[in-house]
């Protein structure tokens, strides 16, 4: 099995941090091959920001491929820019509360989600690209969501006070994305 995952965004959007918590927590916790390839804009906040990660029972070769299995996209550009890349039958992740665009295929699954909106009624918007991936995760079951919490606790052990936030916004990404499979 292998699975290719777009990560696509605005800068300041958690992208390249929701890729590195998948990455991270496949690569620690289970005997699969990843690979993560960030790319950033000229910009930093503001500007284009994505990254590819790559989750296989075999050796991974280039990380950059031109079909993609999955795609997440937190933006209009993104959607634009990465659908096309998207394999058939490929699962279409969006970031609903940005991403109004209509879907021109129909040969793909998608799963909306209002991220930016939710992690603002939870008081922080910065907690949208942790939502994202328990959608991600929820819906695909490509790593185990106690793994993937395990990694994003470690990572966030220095902020302790933000634990609480991120689980409550990881188990609403869950939620969502195991009620649209």
């Amino acid at each position: 099995m292998e699975t290719n995952l777009c990560v696509a965004g605005f800068g300041g959007q958690g992208v390249m941090t929701l890729g590195k918590f998948l990455a991270s927590a496949t690569c620690d916790s289970t005997d699969k091959n990843v690979t993560f390839f960030p790319s950033y804009g000229a910009e930093q906040r503001g500007g284009t920001a994505n990254c590819y990660v790559v989750i296989s029972d075999e050796m991974v070769g280039a990380p950059l491929g031109d079909v993609m299995d999955d795609l997440i996209v937190m933006n209009g550009p993104s959607l634009q820019k990465f659908l096309p890349k998207l394999k058939k039958g490929g699962n279409l992740f969006i970031n609903s509360s940005i991403v109004s665009d209509d879907i021109e295929r129909d040969d793909v699954k998608v799963v909306k989600a209002p991220v930016t909106e939710l992690a603002l009624e939870m008081g922080n918007a910065k907690v949208l690209n942790v939502i994202m991936l328990g959608v991600y995760v929820g819906y695909t079951e490509v790593v185990s969501p106690e793994v993937v919490w395990g990694t994003i606790e470690h990572k966030l052990a220095k902020k302790a006070k933000l634990l609480p936030l991120n689980k409550a916004a990881f188990e609403k990404g869950l939620e969502i994305g195991r009620s649209q499979k």
